[in-house]
């Protein structure tokens, strides 16, 4: 749509006469246009900094780029303007041109004229690049236009929106006719190609706008969303302003002003980004969104960073965009596909009917009569599955009404049993929740709900707003239930499958991140919240005690799993002790994986899913067995060794030759270790001869979800700072380690990796390579290891994690626990090996976790005596060291 006007813009950008002494005085004309194009951007970002909204600028700009691209053209195609044309097309086209927008041009001109005009085209183009623009262009005919239009509904578009800036008008007007509506691309034709269009760029934006790091011309709600509306209401109505759609009756002044406030906050800020890049970038990226919240006026809080509040207007505004775009392209769908056509509707209850697939209330007042219909559209929307949505008008009904959603509302009998029966559906509770969101009913009803609506947390862990995660995670849940997605989580399937009520799970995931932002514990908070909506819903005391604790616990299990030494009995009892029961556990397992997985998608992968599976199972064992009757280690012992014998007399191993490798090996190896890595270990070891030494071996895809590592050496100072030092220049992350060594001066060291993408290692060639470099790094075991250096990558410069390190004892296995969180960043536990090395500390076992842009690591160490640490010196030698090279690493990555 043409928002372009010249007065509007006005014209002291470009002072014609300063240009005109320029040239006289022997100036190359491309320096002075040069220049004179720097000024009028500089005059703009000035009036931009001073309060200057950026619905006044684009246009000024777009202005300017007339006054200059007109320049040029009199320069290298006056004498030809009876036989070409210069177009503006695309955003230029409509006259709204960023800072650092593409101007796209088309040069129309006669048949013959391309060859005749050759060489002042290319230097008219030429001349436009040198300006220093970024310029999309073509040379086309009249009868291009056409051909090119006709098949690709990206040209048509552009053509719709070109605007003449000099030359032969006669030319532009035969374009406009041979590619009106009524010669290419009818209406119903142009709003089906232009709908698919952008179905498949909200799909590439995986279907929400909420990612942390939007784009904001084309994520959904963007400035694309708005563009669309336009393009579809100039093809059909000839409408040149959106202020057209009030006129058609298509939005009230109310929804019309929520539109153009949407669309000026996002040119405000793509402004704002384009001056901050210095180039056109329409990103969200970490790197600005700091400083945008500063220049927008925001101010850190208590609880709640300036770039918070900023982001989650922006959520807010993206959200609200995306429900307008979605009930005008209904209104159109109506106007366009279905203009003249008359379908009798089916009366579902007295409340609502159907008419061409789409619910609709039987009558403009049933909101006002019937205040707890503006639930039960959304049950009936379940209960009707072959309901293809819900009407535009009736949409409007609802964000008219929702209003009366308040506190009477919410305590309306009728009100509590349909959000109950909502959440109780056997299909359909995903996409209604989202519906209720989109439509501003859930935040409503739920003001808590609301509150969270559009936060974002500034850390690379959460990749979406807490209220996007929170609606992923009833989805992953109920993905559970539904027979087709079996095969992605088995396990889950099965669990959910017994469990007695299902909507006690929903609801534990609808409300277990409600109370982030409000200062103090979240879990704690929304605990609470949760307990008191249930009993307010009817729930029975245990149920709502059920649902309260899933919220207050929701993160018990993936803590235990990633921080804890899950293969030590003692922690597996104290879990089971704060679980319970089968029930809670199996309710706790399916809301823990269901909450990783919705979290951030790089975070889910094989060894997650492994490790809580064994927690889960472990667990489960710990709870048939009774939690007065804890499992004895030495039975326990007895019976991994028993297991691991079997598979060793099975692959032809002497039991003499089993037995003098494991008379090596103490307790706390055959505890930390399952039968079926005891046999790999032990038939490796009985194979190799000194020479052999160091031995590595690789198993692809182990049963613990990632890639194992085994090394058998010589047990030196620097084994564990060089391994992680060679899977560092590999590229490896390092997911779990354990460390057993032998009174006879031998270690028997165990690891996990994974790619960067989080997958195992799968190539045997990549195989190879690891034991190459492991074999050749542990030659020289006794020596400390050169690490690499590493640039940090984008992302993660803009966070500043304090570095914590936290010491404490595991009196029963005879250990200290040291507990690092610092900034994650490239070769980190490379360093950490050395400063282990530095300071004579052995390593037991690792729990290596990445947080986003935190690291979490925990490591169980001992001295060299394998005691636990005493020597104060040695606390204050460790504590430097990996402070140290915590500093040390910042500078090296920060090159």
């Amino acid at each position: 749509m043409n928002t372009f006007s010249a007065v509007a813009a006005g014209n002291d950008l470009f002072d014609a006469a300063a240009l005109d002494t320029a040239l006289a005085q022997g100036q190359p004309p491309i320096a002075a246009l040069r220049q004179a194009l720097k000024e009028g951007d500089q005059a703009l970002a000035d009036q931009f900094h001073a309060g200057t909204p950026a619905a006044e600028l684009v246009p000024r700009r777009a202005y300017l780029m007339d006054r200059i691209i007109q320049r040029l053209w009199r320069q290298h195609l006056q004498h030809a303007e009876d036989r070409c044309a210069l177009v503006a097309v695309g955003g230029y086209g409509r006259g709204e041109l960023h800072p650092g927008s593409d101007v796209d041009v088309m040069i129309l001109v006669e048949p013959d004229g391309r060859e005749e005009l050759g060489d002042q085209l290319e230097g008219m183009i030429t001349a436009l690049w040198d300006l220093g623009l970024e310029v999309g262009h073509s040379v086309r005919s009249v009868d291009d236009c056409l051909r090119e239009a006709e098949m690709d509904i990206t040209v048509a578009t552009n053509l719709m929106e070109a605007r003449l800036l000099c030359g032969q008008a006669g030319l532009f007007r035969a374009m406009r006719d041979v590619t009106a509506p009524d010669r290419i691309w009818p209406s119903r034709a142009f709003f089906e190609a232009k709908w698919a269009e952008q179905v498949a760029r909200h799909q590439k934006y995986h279907d929400t706008g909420y990612n942390l790091e939007p784009n904001i011309k084309s994520s959904p709600g963007g400035l694309r969303d708005i563009q669309m509306v336009g393009w579809v209401a100039k093809r059909h109505f000839g409408a040149n302003t959106l202020r057209a759609l009030v006129d058609h009756e298509f939005l009230t002044e109310q929804e019309f002003d929520a539109l153009i406030a949407g669309q000026n906050f996002l040119w405000d800020i793509r402004y704002a980004l384009h001056l901050l890049a210095g180039r056109r970038e329409d990103r969200l990226l970490f790197d600005h969104q700091t400083q945008l919240a500063e220049q927008f006026g925001y101010r850190d809080r208590e609880h709640n960073l300036a770039v918070e509040q900023f982001m989650q207007r922006y959520f807010r505004t993206v959200m609200e965009l995306s429900r307008l775009n979605e009930m005008l392209l209904q209104l159109f769908q109506e106007a366009i596909l279905y203009a003249g056509e008359h379908e009798t509707p089916v009366l579902l209850n007295k409340r609502f009917q159907s008419r061409r697939g789409f619910l609709e209330v039987t009558h403009r007042n049933v909101f006002r009569r019937y205040p707890f219909a503006l639930l039960e559209v959304f049950l009936i929307m379940q209960q009707h599955p072959e309901l293809k949505g819900v009407r535009a008008s009736t949409i409007r009904l609802i964000r008219q009404y929702r209003n009366l959603i308040d506190q009477r509302f919410r305590k309306d009998i009728r009100a509590r049993s349909l959000f109950m029966e909502i959440m109780r559906q056997p299909r359909g509770l995903t996409h209604e929740l989202r519906r209720m969101h989109r439509y501003g009913v859930l935040g409503r009803y739920i003001p808590a709900f609301g509150q969270i609506t559009g936060r974002m947390q500034y850390d690379l862990f959460h990749v979406y707003t807490v209220d996007s995660h929170t609606l992923f995670v009833v989805r992953s849940l109920r993905r559970f239930a539904i027979p087709k997605h079996a095969h992605e989580f088995p396990q889950c399937n099965t669990i959910m499958a017994r469990l007695p009520k299902p909507e006690l799970l929903y609801l534990a995931g609808l409300f277990h991140d409600i109370a982030k932002g409000r200062g103090g514990d979240h879990s704690e908070l929304g605990a609470r919240d949760a307990y008191d909506f249930c009993i307010q819903h009817g729930l029975g005391a245990y149920d709502a005690r059920l649902v309260s604790w899933l919220v207050r616990t929701h993160l018990l299990m993936s803590m235990t799993a990633q921080r804890k030494d899950i293969s030590d009995p003692d922690v597996i009892t104290e879990f089971a002790r704060q679980v319970g029961d089968q029930i809670h556990l199996d309710y706790l397992y399916l809301l823990t994986v269901a909450d990783i997985r919705s979290t951030n998608p790089s975070l889910w992968n094989s060894w997650r899913d492994a490790l809580l599976a064994e927690l889960y199972i472990l667990t489960k064992r710990a709870l048939r067995r009774g939690l007065g009757n804890p499992v004895d280690k030495s039975e326990l012992i007895k019976e991994t060794q028993a297991q691991a014998r079997r598979r060793l007399r099975q692959r032809g191993l002497h039991h003499m030759t089993v037995r003098a490798i494991w008379r090596r090996l103490a307790d706390d190896y055959f505890l930390r270790h399952s039968a079926e890595e005891i046999a790999w270990h032990t038939e490796a070891i009985a194979a190799a001869s000194r020479d052999d030494l160091p031995l590595v071996l690789v198993k692809p895809r182990g049963p613990r979800g990632g890639t194992e590592l085994f090394i058998y050496a010589r047990d030196h100072r620097y084994v564990f700072a060089r391994t992680v030092s060679a899977l560092d220049r590999l590229g490896l992350n390092i997911q779990d380690a354990r460390i057993i060594t032998t009174d006879q001066g031998y270690t028997l060291d165990s690891y996990l990796v994974l790619e960067d993408d989080g997958e195992p290692v799968s190539d045997e060639a990549r195989c190879q390579q690891m034991v190459d470099r492991l074999r050749t790094s542990l030659d020289q075991a006794n020596e400390p290891p050169d690490l690499a250096e590493h640039r940090l990558p984008r992302r993660l410069k803009h966070f500043s994690t304090p570095t914590q390190i936290n010491f404490s004892n595991d009196g029963p296995n005879q250990r200290t626990v040291l507990e690092l969180i610092t900034g994650d960043r490239p070769g980190l536990l490379a360093q950490v090996g050395q400063a282990f090395s530095q300071c004579r500390v052995k390593l037991k076992n690792a729990k290596i976790a990445t947080i986003g842009e935190r690291a979490e690591d925990v490591f169980f160490i001992t001295d060299e005596h394998d005691a636990p640490l005493s020597d104060p010196a040695q606390y204050r030698c460790l504590r430097d060291a990996l402070a140290q090279c915590v500093d040390d690493q910042n500078e090296s990555t920060a090159r």
